[in-house]
């Protein structure tokens, strides 16, 4: 799925899986709806469009789209393997562990070394329980917990199982590092950089994320949103 391929002969209503780079500050849902009101100029009316995990306004990279009866594979193709390139500014927080939000506190960095480094991203690899971050899409008795966040009000999140298959350190300039990490769903990789940096006994947030894989799809082969919006003009032209 390049963006030179051509969509002309597609059923999108028999099924389709559009693999878009997502571009930052987009949401999820952001994507999924001009991709649908797309459709709709193209003459798929009421067509189902979807996602297969959702990546933070923040974030970039592969985000599978489901259309037509593709969207009966969400389910399937979320619980897939993932795989991000992260990068962390370590010795500083911020409540939402990205940029959202500017930094709340300041820590020491000066005892961190490399191999302090290695040695917290190989206790983090592994199955274990992880928290989601208080900013997130979770919900909490029908709330969003970033509405209770916004609100400022404290609510507990329940911990779920994750598995950090690999964590790759390929970058490490202090206060600055570079990761790639392979996860099973539901791994927030927000979380681990604020792991991270309690782990090193200072902070951490992320400063970049890009998923570069899920499943068997890659960021190499992704359409670039606005292409695969064009090809989708090109369509409505034609019919």
């Amino acid at each position: 799925m390049t963006d030179m391929q051509s969509l002309a002969g597609v059923d999108f209503a028999e099924g389709y899986i559009a693999v878009i780079d997502k571009p930052l500050e987009w949401t999820s849902t952001d994507v999924v709806r001009k991709i649908k009101f797309a459709l709709n100029r193209s003459g798929y009316r009421k067509i189902k469009v979807g996602h297969a995990g959702t990546l933070d306004p923040l974030a970039t990279g592969v985000l599978i789209v489901c259309i037509g009866k593709a969207t009966k594979m969400v389910n399937a193709l979320q619980a897939e393997e993932k795989e991000y390139a992260a990068e962390l500014e370590l010795g500083a927080t911020t409540p939402s562990f990205d940029m959202e939000h500017p930094v709340d506190r300041r820590y020491p960095t000066d005892h961190i070394t490399r191999e302090m480094v290695g040695e917290a991203l190989d206790r983090l690899t592994g199955e274990r329980l992880q928290a989601p971050p208080i900013y997130s899409a979770k919900k909490v008795e029908g709330v969003r917990a970033y509405e209770f966040a916004r609100a400022g009000e404290e609510v507990e999140l329940r911990k779920a199982l994750i598995t950090v298959h690999e964590i790759e350190l390929e970058e490490y300039d202090l206060p600055r590092m570079r990761i790639r990490v392979r996860c099973s769903k539901g791994t927030y990789i927000r979380s681990l950089a604020q792991e991270i940096g309690e782990e090193l006994r200072s902070g951490a947030y992320l400063t970049s994320l890009r998923r570069t894989r899920s499943g068997g799809f890659t960021a190499e082969n992704a359409w670039k949103l606005e292409n695969f919006l064009e090809k989708l003009a090109e369509l409505e032209t034609n019919r």
